[in-house]
């Protein structure tokens, strides 16, 4: 019993031995293999590898895919012409060489990502200070990404590498600070109130120059067709009382007659008008009541005409 209870023991131990021997490295990862606090081997390649158990050799793994360190910070810089302006950009990097960024950065990809945004911060700070607002926002902005990819380059490939390599730096946004852009949204609204106001005064000159001169032409149409008008009734006129001479001085007997009914039709033009006659001493009536013809009633206070 006591044989096959130190039997499965021995497994155990040598299989937990075993287990710490081995470990694998991921493809996206770099394995770096101490030994007593020293680096003793990179293993690039993704696959099972070997190693002396601790605390002979111990292991640790990094990170080798393309990272991406983004800005944290909101502090302003200062342009050319002392702008303050707040940059936002990114970067993206990895590490190249494992034994260099250990030695001289970290053990960590947070490590070398605080040291990297310092030295791209101050060399944004470096080249924003030599342009202005306008060369930020136009075409030289693709110069200054480079510029300061240079100086990156520069800062982690000196006396002491760093092991990274800096793929591309980028700007994501250009901006006044906020005091500043209160300002400019000022300005632009005051400037685009004016320009309002311009275009309503312009429209409303515009607008009664248009209604003066629909005005006038209504004016001279409406003259026009008086003019017309009056031409027209006057030649009416003239036809009427050439007719009517005409008519009358054939007959001038009906013409006092015709006289005699228009002076009654105006005298009762309203129903409420009333007027009292002698009968007997009316034409209009005797015309009536004995029957003659208008063409034979006498004109009043003349002599009856004979047949």
């Amino acid at each position: 019993m006591n044989r096959i209870g130190f039997f499965v023991s021995s497994i155990l131990v040598l299989l937990g031995l075993a287990s710490s021997m081995m470990f694998v490295v991921d493809q996206r990862q770099f394995g770096v293999v101490y030994a007593l606090g020293q680096i003793k081997e990179v293993i690039t390649e993704p696959g099972l590898n070997f190693k002396l158990p601790p605390p002979f050799q111990n292991v640790r793994y990094i990170d080798k895919r393309l990272l991406t360190l983004d800005s944290s910070d909101t502090e302003s810089m200062l342009t050319a012409e002392k702008q303050r302006v707040v940059i936002d950009w990114y970067v993206r990097w990895r590490i190249s060489d494992p034994q260099e960024y250990i030695r001289n950065v970290g053990l960590d990809e947070s490590a070398g990502a605080m040291q990297l945004n310092r030295v791209v911060r101050n060399a944004f700070q470096e080249e924003v200070n030599r342009r202005t607002v306008r060369e930020l926002l136009s075409s030289k902005r693709d110069a200054l990404m480079e510029d300061v990819k240079r100086e990156v380059l520069e800062a982690v490939r000196g006396a002491k590498p760093w092991g990274v390599d800096v793929v591309d730096v980028r700007i994501t946004r250009v901006d006044y600070v906020e005091a500043i852009t209160e300002s400019v949204y000022r300005r632009m609204e005051a400037e685009r109130k004016r320009v309002a106001n311009e275009l309503r005064s312009t429209g409303a000159a515009e607008g009664e120059k248009i209604r003066a001169d629909a005005d006038r032409q209504r004016e001279i149409a409406i003259a026009n067709a008086y003019r017309d008008a009056q031409k027209i009734k006057g030649e009416g006129d003239a036809e009427a009382a050439r007719q009517y001479a005409e008519a009358f001085g054939r007959d001038p007997q009906f013409a006092q007659f015709y006289r005699s009914l228009e002076a009654y039709k105006a005298s009762f033009n309203r129903k409420s008008d009333v007027v009292v006659l002698d009968p007997s001493s009316t034409d209009f009536f005797k015309a009536f009541r004995g029957g003659a013809a208008p063409g034979t009633l006498a004109a009043p206070g003349a002599a009856p005409r004979k047949p």
